[in-house]
């Protein structure tokens, strides 16, 4: 419904087909008297022919003619009958609500812990490791309503990147940064990317608080031992999920003089990150593939969803006094029609 009419009581838009069916009715009963006002007068009329006086009256024939005028001695009728079903509109209340829905969870603190090290650049995964890390972690980051997301990345040392924010434009912004010169130190520091992560998080009153480490390599650098640090984070209540990413034997890093793709001997040793996992109360993934990659992340994000609740506002708008205001008018107009020289006009 257009505004312009909402502040125009007088517009007949408010008797359209299009506006009234727009209504909810809270006493939609009313409008079943509607039909009854026929009736009423039909009622009315047989009364008053049954019980009126009949004066015979002798006219000549060509006396005794219908004129259009004789119409207008039904005008005080038909305005009572527009009365009264105006009446009947207003008190079945026509009303408008709008309702707004307002979602919110408790929350949950998540802190994603990505591997930089320089075998993250193998092709194994395309375009590579890292580049099929960022880009499954940008879509997590995407699926989550309100939960607050950390980054921490690692390689020969460990760099908090982003602090548990809600602002996944600026985290999105964050990870398509990341490259392989973040860190200058080489190696795969697990532990101190997980104390980095834990500290990050030490402070944290979510419900829940979920950690995701995704590596592919053995803890070679950092002076925490990893397990030590799983501990620490055990000691927080924080759950603990460890990726491994990466396939064995032979896998393609990097292209040769000619273009064409050198390959190199990939092993993993997965101990120490099902350990991590096992003491965090997570779970161990191994993945060779974006594809799987993808799913593991989808399976973290269904784990880890926290119950949403709404909250519902009703905004309810009364229209019963457009209606009231045009019976009062009308009204008006029928007590002038009844009560002035008008009446005897309409009469004769």
């Amino acid at each position: 419904m257009d505004n312009k009419i909402l502040d125009s009581w007088f517009s007949l838009n408010w008797f359209s087909i299009e506006t009234l069916s727009s209504f909810d009715w809270q006493n939609r009963l009313f409008l079943l008297g509607i039909a009854l006002i026929p009736l009423i007068f039909l009622f009315k009329w047989l009364i008053q022919r049954s019980l009126g006086q009949n004066l015979e009256l002798a006219l000549p024939k060509e006396q005794i003619k219908w004129t259009p005028s004789v119409l207008l001695r039904h005008i005080p009728g038909v305005i009572m009958a527009l009365i009264m079903a105006l009446i009947l509109i207003a008190l079945a209340r026509p009303q408008k609500t709008n309702e707004k829905v307002e979602q919110w969870t408790e929350g949950i603190d998540i802190m994603l812990v990505i591997d930089i090290s320089e075998s993250m650049q193998i092709e194994d995964f395309k375009p590579n490791r890292l580049e099929a890390a960022k880009k499954v972690a940008g879509d997590f980051i995407k699926g989550r309503f309100q939960d607050r997301i950390g980054i921490v990345v690692f390689s020969g040392d460990a760099y908090s990147l982003s602090p548990l924010t809600t602002d996944y434009d600026l985290l999105e912004a964050y990870l398509k940064d990341v490259d392989f010169d973040m860190i200058e130190s080489r190696g795969t520091a697990i532990g101190s990317a997980l104390a980095v992560a834990t500290n990050r998080m030490r402070e944290s009153t979510a419900k829940s608080k979920v950690m995701i480490l995704l590596s592919d390599g053995d803890n070679t650098a950092g002076n925490i031992n990893p397990i030590t640090a799983a501990d620490l984070a055990d000691a927080y209540d924080i759950k603990i999920y460890t990726i491994a990413v990466g396939k064995e034997g032979r896998v393609p890093f990097g292209k040769n003089f000619f273009g064409q793709p050198n390959y190199i001997e990939n092993t993993l040793d997965e101990t120490t990150l099902r350990k991590i996992a096992e003491i965090g109360h997570g779970k161990f993934y191994r993945v060779s593939d974006n594809q799987a990659l993808a799913q593991v992340f989808s399976l973290i994000d269904k784990y880890e969803k926290a119950e949403i609740k709404e909250t519902r506002y009703k905004d309810t708008t009364d229209f019963y006094y457009v209606y009231l205001r045009w019976a009062i008018v009308l009204f008006l107009l029928w007590i002038l029609l009844k009560s002035t020289f008008i009446n005897n006009i309409l009469q004769d």
